[in-house]
């Protein structure tokens, strides 16, 4: 009977590789099509691969901690008959990327990358002559250009003696940066090359705001809800993203043009034991008040339990990272890449502000934003985040629908 590759599928999103966590089948076990066979540690979320084929499954090829690029094989199937692989909504499918060869050097050496991976070089000043490919048959991929690019900043012409290894062995503790945490290194580092960030600052008086939260705490507790101030800031930024759209867009390199999106997923990063991920909160827009904290609750538990899908993380329009929960006053976020924008929340404070000509004390905290400075002008940023601060600053605003207000 013939023996079927199975290969890490291509599941979006920008993600090219995966660490194998658990096979939740065993060799020489029969599988049937579409049944989930393993979980998969991605940039974004641990996912189930479903089996393309029926049969035994008589070789795994990748063990649990291999890191593994996508189209690679990670075990082979014994099927009945030479049935083609198939396609449907419940099987997440591969797709196939063309990869150009072409000669580099005086030795005629042949280079191997997609074309986004040469545009990806070209940018950065890399000649893929240099990089070594880790994909399928050599195939040099994004993450191989980024980390040659990391790798030659950490060049230096003179090195200093390093100190007896022994010294050196005895007052270090070497921790392997894998899962959550390498994804997260590498999508920063990426985000980073691509996006020129440009950020700026406003402060808030949240008095208000935090009123409002305080008076709706019974009600919410009668429906099981948790009521905290991100709700209220989730609606407020979905409000001021429909009059600054460019905020919730994203830009394709390839064709030169803006994406404009005009659905508003909008991500909550959430620090978890295994490293930071950014669950989604889909359609916003649509959603009231409790219903978004029902979310937001129920997506940080996933989240620091491990198990979002990777429909909890993918297609984000716009992010929010609650600094402040942990306790700084004041830092600038790297954008979830590739979106155009982030918004820092930061922890909020007493402090004596003038009010109508008197000196009281305040609920004072600061808000960022982090944004695309290729695309999007500082004014334009900067009128974004004086009309979220209005929002916040006056919370009426943010219940009521946007046509009382025009």
């Amino acid at each position: 009977m013939p023996i079927k590759q199975v290969k890490l599928p291509d599941i979006g999103e920008g993600i090219s590789e995966g660490e194998i966590v658990e096979w939740l089948v065993k060799e020489g076990s029969y599988v049937k099509q579409f049944q989930p066979i393993v979980r998969v540690l991605t940039a974004k979320a641990t996912v189930e691969i479903p089996s393309p084929y029926e049969g035994v499954l008589v070789r795994i090829l990748a063990k649990p901690g291999d890191t593994v690029p996508v189209r690679a094989p990670i075990a082979e199937i014994e099927v009945p008959e030479a049935a083609p692989e198939t396609t449907g909504t419940r099987r997440i499918t591969a797709q196939v990327e063309a990869v150009e060869t072409e000669k580099k050097g005086p030795q005629e050496a042949l280079v191997k990358a997609p074309p986004r991976v040469r545009k990806l070089a070209r940018e950065l000043g890399v000649s893929l002559a240099e990089v070594k490919g880790t994909g399928p048959r050599g195939v040099i991929t994004e993450a191989d250009v980024l980390r040659h690019v990391e790798e030659a900043k950490g060049k230096v012409e003179v090195k200093p003696a390093p100190p007896p290894v022994e010294a050196v062995e005895a007052r270090v503790e070497r921790v392997p940066l894998k899962g959550v945490r390498r994804f997260m290194a590498s999508r920063m580092v990426e985000a980073k090359a691509r996006i020129p960030h440009a950020y700026i600052a406003e402060e808030v008086d949240f008095t208000e705001l935090v009123r409002l939260r305080d008076s709706l705490k019974a009600e919410a507790e009668s429906r099981g809800v948790k009521i905290t101030l991100l709700p209220f800031i989730v609606k407020a930024v979905v409000k001021t993203l429909r009059e600054y759209p460019l905020l919730n867009s994203s830009l394709d390199e390839e064709r030169g043009e803006i994406i404009v999106k005009r659905y508003y997923n909008i991500g909550i990063a959430v620090d978890t034991p295994q490293g930071l991920v950014v669950p989604v909160i889909r359609n916003a827009d649509a959603k009231g008040l409790f219903q978004i904290a029902r979310e937001i609750s129920e997506l940080t538990n996933k989240a620091r339990e491990g198990n979002l899908s990777l429909e909890d993380v993918k297609d984000g329009t716009f992010s929010i990272t609650n600094i402040g929960s942990i306790g700084t006053v004041f830092g600038m976020a790297i954008i979830n890449y590739p979106e155009s924008a982030i918004l820092g929340i930061h922890r909020i404070f007493d402090a004596p502000r003038y009010v109508e000509g008197e000196v009281k004390v305040r609920k004072v905290g600061y808000i960022t934003l982090s944004f695309d400075h290729r695309f999007i002008e500082g004014a334009y940023a900067t009128r974004f985040l004086v009309k979220l601060k209005t929002l916040l600053e006056n919370p009426v605003m943010i219940l009521a629908s946007d046509e009382e207000f025009r």
